[in-house]
Order: C-alpha cells, then sequence, then structure tokens
C-alpha cells in the first residue's frame, strides 16, 4: 500500500512539473533567454555561414595565402571546401594515422613535417601547390579537385561544402563588403602593445606586407575597394586572437561587442583601420 502512495505522489509530481513546464513555455516563453554561444561569426555574401571565431581565422588565412598567391577563387573555393570535409577548418594536432591540421595532412606521405604541417599557412600553400598540379582542375568539379590533392577514401564528401566555401570565398575576397562580422563579448586575449605588434607579425605572415602601426591601432592603405574588404574582413576574422575591438573602413565600423557593422562618422573610404583594446 504504502509502495503505490510513493508511485502516485512520484507521478503526480512529474505531470505537475510537465504542466508548469509547458505553461512557461507557453506564456513567458518570448521573454526567456536560452543562452548560445557567446562568441559566434556570420559571413553573408549570396547566402549566410555561421562558425565560431577559431573557423573563421582559419578560412582568414586559408584564403589569405590564396589572394596573395593570385590564384583564381575557385582555388579558394576548393581549398576551403576541403579544409571544411578534413577537419571542420581546425587546425588539430592529430588525425586518421599521422594526419595533421587544417587539410590533415601526413608527414608520412610528403607534406612536410609535423611542425610545418601544424603551421595554418604553410599547410595552405602546400594544398595550392599540390592543386595547381593536377591538370585541369578549373574545370572540374570541387570535390574531383579536392580528391585529386587529397586521395581520400571518401571522394564525394567534398562537395557539400562548395556552397558555404563560396560563400566564405566572396566575403573573405572582398567581392562583398560589410560581409564578415563576429560577436565577441568579454575580454580579449590580448591588449595594447602586444596586441598591435601580434596583430602586425599576423598581417605579415598571411599577406605579406605591414601595416601602420600607433599604441592601439593598424592602419593600413589598400590599392582598391576590393582590397580594403578583404583586409577589412581579415581584421574581424583574427579579431578574437589578436584582441581587435574594432575595424573602419569605408564609413562603416565593425565592433567586437556589437558584433555588426553600421556607419561611422570619420571612418575614411582609403584607409583600413583596426583597433585593439588599450
Amino acid at each position: 500500500m504504502r509502495v503505490r502512495t510513493l508511485l502516485t505522489v512520484l507521478i503526480v509530481s512529474v505531470l505537475v512539473l510537465c504542466t508548469g513546464g509547458y505553461f512557461v513555455a507557453r506564456y513567458l516563453g518570448e521573454n526567456l533567454k536560452i543562452p548560445v554561444s557567446a562568441k559566434s561569426c556570420t559571413v553573408t555574401a549570396g547566402g549566410t555561414v555561421t562558425l565560431d571565431a577559431d573557423q573563421l581565422a582559419n578560412a582568414a588565412t586559408i584564403a589569405a595565402v590564396g589572394i596573395r598567391r593570385k590564384l583564381p577563387e575557385r582555388a579558394v573555393v576548393v581549398a576551403l571546401a576541403t579544409a571544411w570535409q578534413e577537419s571542420k577548418i581546425r587546425n588539430l594536432s592529430g588525425g586518421d594515422r599521422d594526419s595533421i591540421g587544417l587539410f590533415q595532412q601526413r608527414p608520412s606521405m610528403g607534406w612536410g613535417t609535423p611542425e610545418q604541417i601544424a603551421d595554418q599557412r604553410y599547410a595552405s600553400g602546400k594544398f595550392y601547390d599540390k592543386l595547381l598540379k593536377v591538370p585541369g582542375w578549373q574545370d572540374m568539379r570541387v570535390t574531383d579537385a579536392a580528391q585529386a590533392v587529397q586521395v581520400s577514401a571518401h571522394p564525394e564528401l567534398y562537395e557539400q561544402w562548395v556552397e558555404k566555401s563560396e560563400i566564405l570565398t566572396r566575403a573573405l575576397g572582398g567581392s562583398a563588403g560589410q560581409a564578415v562580422a563576429c560577436t565577441l563579448p568579454g575580454d580579449p586575449k590580448q591588449q595594447g602593445a602586444t596586441a598591435v605588434t601580434a596583430l602586425a607579425d599576423a598581417l605579415k605572415a598571411d599577406w605579406g606586407q605591414s601595416g601602420a602601426t600607433k599604441a592601439t591601432t593598424m592602419d593600413l592603405k589598400p590599392r582598391d575597394a576590393q582590397a580594403g574588404w578583404q583586409y577589412a574582413h581579415w581584421l574581424v576574422a583574427r579579431a578574437e586572437e589578436h584582441g581587435v575591438r574594432a575595424v573602419r573602413y569605408a564609413g562603416m565600423e565593425w565592433t567586437a561587442k556589437d558584433g555588426s557593422w553600421s556607419k561611422k562618422k570619420g571612418a575614411a573610404a582609403e584607409t583600413v583601420t583596426a583597433e585593439v583594446s588599450p
């Protein structure tokens, strides 16, 4: 009898909780805020892609290496689709057998030393080197071009990332303005002169050029509007790692706090400015 009573109490309690939960969701749901990932990035250029800050930073380097080498957009699309399939655009420390990095390249297969492959710029350059040696790669499907480089056991899987890779390529290639935005609340990883120096070093490594640095800012003089948005979007993509709090270009400003672009008086059309946390 006692067991039956306990079971009855338990069932009633569950029903009360479920009913209460329903009414809370039904009548208060619009005012409730469910926590989401605090640091996220959105890329919008003929479509929308959402990534985290680490993925976007890696994608920006892959694109920059290709653009610096004056490769066609198609090459960047192939590289990004490959990295998406192989590592989800993360610089992995390991993988299948001795695979490493963004493209899961293997030291035992002649891609380089583990230390070299772990460098995103080296890995991207090696991928492009091999892609360019594939006869007719420009006219192949993305998945076929990627497979010619990677020799994967699952050659069709690269194709699923083509649309997202095309969106990233348009945005990071500067074909669309105000296309890369990240929301980065909280304290930055780096601040002040240290952040500016690290940002300048990363710019030199990815783009092969230097910016004009001051205490908490770095200025770049692009050759044209497309190059301006290439740099502006790259700076947003690198903001989490290097403590960038604001990027200004062409009368617009992105801020890490708001996570979006808006009109800004004094944002020069001919200069891209990054501002780090003091």
